[in-house]
């Protein structure tokens, strides 16, 4: 075998001044990449030299000085970022949105020592960015933890009944005020903006029972609306009869006190002719009285004070056949 002589394996000329000239257009592009990065329109620049804290970059191309001397850390101060707790939602991009064990951080004891599965999100700002990335180590773990610590806690007040029912609103309402509160204690450097119950259920165990629970109460309520509708359709025509009696009653009743206070004055009228002319006022009534009477008669017989044998009155009034 023919010995090769160190010569014969020389590089061209040509070749190694073009991998020199690649070499030196990489070292350029790197170093163009690291002294200039875009911060996007809805975030801002946490600047750092050496690791401490210079600036806030705003939106745009900026400049920073190269071999890691200057970092420039991106933080979305314009948009709304979220936390799941007790669910997962797949391809999320924020890493920190999702819990490492959903089923063990939706399971919470209640008040009444029941266990409710229990599902929410909480929604939040960066409000400063500065206290953001150095006050806190990892602020949305911090976040994530006391979210669930007073979502825990909240719960923890009250029944499984109010959890599953009518508490919703109160819940939410408690918890958010609380984080809030917590958040500003601990200096995140957030703003939490909402608190929101996704999915609230009963253990797997258990929720048929609590099925059956809720369609006894629905038809509860479904007997009471029919009831009261029934007591609104029923009740208003029982008091317009009762008023109409009443009315009417009162219209029988004037009408009474006039007819007897017309009968009074009559008599009282009468009365006074009569202490005037007694023959004649005792007259004129028989008279008046007559002409009532006597109309009303079928047969008339006419008698006279001295008369000792009845004779009936031939049927003048009657048509000869």
């Amino acid at each position: 075998m023919r010995n090769v002589t160190p010569q014969e394996f020389r590089v061209p000329d040509k070749l190694r001044q073009l991998a020199v000239a690649v070499l030196i257009a990489l070292l350029a592009l790197w170093f163009v990449f690291s002294v200039f990065t875009s911060v996007p329109a809805d975030s801002v620049g946490v600047l750092t030299r050496f690791g401490r804290f210079v600036d806030l970059v705003s939106p745009g191309l900026r400049f920073k000085l190269p071999l890691g001397i200057d970092v420039i850390d991106v933080v979305p101060v314009q948009r709304q970022l979220k936390l799941e707790f007790g669910t997962t939602t797949p391809g999320g991009t924020n890493p920190n949105q999702s819990p490492d064990d959903p089923e063990a951080e939706r399971t919470i004891v209640t008040g009444d020592l029941n266990m409710a599965l229990i599902e929410w999100i909480v929604q939040f700002r960066i409000e400063d960015p500065k206290e953001f990335r150095f006050h806190v180590f990892q602020p949305e773990w911090t976040l994530r933890d006391a979210g669930e610590s007073v979502m825990r806690e909240v719960v923890g007040d009250r029944t499984i009944d109010e959890v599953l029912t009518i508490g919703r609103q109160e819940i939410e309402t408690e918890t958010l005020s609380r984080l809030q509160a917590v958040v500003k204690r601990y200096g995140l450097g957030l703003s939490v903006m909402q608190v929101q119950l996704q999915n609230v259920h009963p253990p797997k165990a258990v929720q048929a029972s609590f099925s059956e629970v809720n369609q006894a109460q629905q038809e509860k309520q479904q007997a009471i609306n029919l009831a009261n509708g029934e007591y609104n359709k029923v009740v208003p025509r029982a008091r317009g009869e009762a008023l109409r009696k009443v009315s009417a009653a009162e219209g029988y009743a004037a009408k009474r006190v006039n007819e007897a206070k017309g009968d009074a004055g009559r008599f009282n009228a009468t009365l006074a002719e009569y202490v005037k002319s007694p023959e004649v006022t005792r007259q004129r009534l028989y008279l008046e009285t007559m002409q009532v009477v006597l109309p009303q008669l079928s047969r008339k017989i006419i008698l006279d004070d001295k008369a000792g044998q009845i004779f009936p009155l031939l049927q003048l009034d009657q048509k000869t056949k």
